[in-house]
């Protein structure tokens, strides 16, 4: 008889319907019941010899929260008999409650060894522990995880010694992660946490990768991949971490109908074994990636959330490089306008929230820094300044959006004018990690002022360490001095302004910490909270800022 090897995930949910994602130990038919008499089955499918089930329910009822279990063959497999967390529910928010989206980025999974934790509290288990304490007070209505789900190139003692168990570490990758056997360990690892399961079995979620999820500066540059795809292990890496991302996080990013569009899906679930599929799917993504779309949209009744994939879609040709692909350029702004300024339209939205893994705004002189390496990179000051600066944009990871200058000012011009005019959502908030710190940053225009409020909003790591360099280093670069300093590297590379102006509003905070925007109607507000230790040894989330943006 199956059993049940990892989840439930509860995904996506709407007010009539949700999806809940599984793995199972062995073939098997995955159902889900709800108390309110709502429920769901699909068949498992089978990728690399394990087997997954995203199970769809509908009939839900708006503004209405039920209680589910989840059952493979009939026989019952969630909640455990001996749980000590509140019972799993399937919460239908409406408009009229409001949105609380929670989010960060770069959660390091490893274990606590001998019950001390080397990097400080997990901010997701502190969240679910506040919330499985008190179940009737507000929750998140969805948790986006913006990016480094998993480390691939940074495993666990634990994890290393399993690998050691495998193949010999003495040869590349060593002892990081190489097929998707070894990806689904990252994931065992990271999604079987007691308190982590719990969460995410009853809070939605919304998830895009980063750098880790595959290997750290994935798709720094051209001469980078170059450098990759010479190695006799890359191609096995790279495949391994599309294909389990593609299970583990991109099948539960979209709603049922778009399941029902996909024929990837539809093909892994009409064999006997999806993975020849998948594996093709994976390589014309390497190949082409133009030819497929990471991102995907959202919306939360009179809230736009869209999730930019700001890793693969990449053109990393120096003469024409941009941070998106012309597909991928026109897809965002088709999915930002649509509905705007049309207060009647179903597709009308008040907050418009746009998730990307990599901050828009940066510290000022971290910005300055990236543009001139861009320039030095594109050959501005010629093959030599060119050779040097690849050679420092690795080393430095300078690869955000100030790296691709075109992308940075055109992403500006596209909020401005998605946030001017009659109609303008009350708030486009651009929501970030990565750089292992938070803040606030609020730009403007020369010549306009949009009428909606603009944030970039970066929060994290949620649970990773933040050495002293980092925080010296981000704390003087948003300086005025490192302004200055900046201001001076960028006349060397001979660098157009950016154009858009910013200041920091808030921060910056180092820990393990989580955002939240609580949005109701055109109000919204912001909350940082860091999970600390309590002298008693239990944790708790202490709150950092909390502030109105609208």
């Amino acid at each position: 008889m199956a059993g049940l090897r990892l989840g439930p995930l509860l995904r996506y949910a709407d007010g009539s319907c949700a999806t809940v994602w599984v793995e199972t130990s062995g073939p098997c038919t995955a159902e889900v019941r709800c108390a309110d008499g709502s429920r769901g089955t699909a068949r498992t499918f089978r990728i690399a010899g394990h087997h997954y089930a995203l199970v769809p329910v509908g009939g839900l009822t708006p503004g209405t929260a039920t209680e589910y279990e989840v059952f493979l063959d009939g026989a019952s497999v969630w909640p455990p008999a001996d749980s000590r967390f509140p019972p799993s529910v399937i919460a239908t928010p409406t408009d009229d409650d409001g949105m609380r989206v929670a989010f960060g980025s770069c959660r390091w999974a490893a274990p606590p060894a001998g019950g001390k934790d080397s990097v400080g509290p997990d901010a997701l288990d502190t969240l679910s522990a506040r919330v499985a304490a008190d179940p009737e007070r507000a929750r998140p209505d969805v948790l986006l995880l913006l990016g480094d789900q998993v480390y691939a190139d940074e495993v666990s003692d634990a994890t290393r010694h399993w690998l050691a168990g495998r193949r010999d570490l003495d040869r590349p990758p060593g002892d990081q992660i190489a097929d998707y056997e070894e990806y689904t360990r990252l994931y065992y690892e990271s999604w079987l946490d007691p308190e982590v399961r719990w969460l995410l079995s009853t809070v939605p979620s919304c998830m895009i990768f980063d750098d880790h999820d595959v290997i750290d500066d994935w798709n720094t540059s051209a001469a980078w991949l170059a450098d990759m795809r010479a190695t006799d292990w890359w191609q096995e890496r790279l495949l391994s971490g599309l294909m389990s991302y593609w299970v583990y996080q991109q099948l539960g990013n979209l709603s049922p109908d778009e399941l029902a569009a996909d024929p990837l899906y539809a093909a892994v679930r009409e064999t006997p074994d999806g993975t020849d599929a998948l594996r093709a799917f994976a390589a014309r993504a390497d190949s082409d990636p133009a030819s497929v779309r990471w991102s995907y949209r959202r919306d939360f009744g009179r809230t736009r959330l869209l999730m930019v994939d700001s890793r693969a879609a990449r053109v990393l040709d120096e003469d024409r490089r941009t941070m998106l692909d012309p597909g991928e350029a026109a897809w965002l702004r088709e999915q930002i306008l649509e509905g705007r300024g049309d207060s009647d339209s179903d597709s009308a939205y008040d907050h418009l929230l746009i998730g990307t893994s990599l901050p828009w705004l940066l510290p000022h002189l971290v910005h300055d820094v990236e543009a001139w390496n861009a320039a030095m990179c594109g050959g501005e000051r010629g093959e030599r300044w060119a050779r040097r600066g690849e050679w420092i944009r690795r080393g430095a990871d300078l690869e955000h959006w100030a790296a691709f200058p075109s992308s940075f000012d055109a992403l500006g011009d596209l909020i401005a004018e998605a946030g001017t005019g009659p109609g303008a959502p009350a708030t486009v908030s651009v929501l970030s990690g990565d750089v292992h710190h938070a803040y606030v940053a609020e730009p403007s225009w020369a010549g306009r002022a949009p009428d909606a409020r603009v944030a970039q909003l970066t929060c994290s790591p949620v649970h990773n360490s933040v050495p002293l360099s980092i925080r010296l280093g981000f704390r003087f670069g948003w300086s005025a001095p490192a302004r200055a300093l900046g201001r001076r590297i960028a006349r060397h590379g001979r660098c157009a302004p950016p154009a858009v102006s910013w200041r920091r509003t808030g921060g910056p905070w180092f820990g393990n910490q989580i955002m939240t925007l609580t949005l109701r109607g055109r109000s919204a507000r912001l909350r940082l909270e860091q999970a600390r230790a309590n002298r008693d040894g239990t944790n708790a989330l202490r709150t950092i800022t909390d502030r109105e943006l609208a």
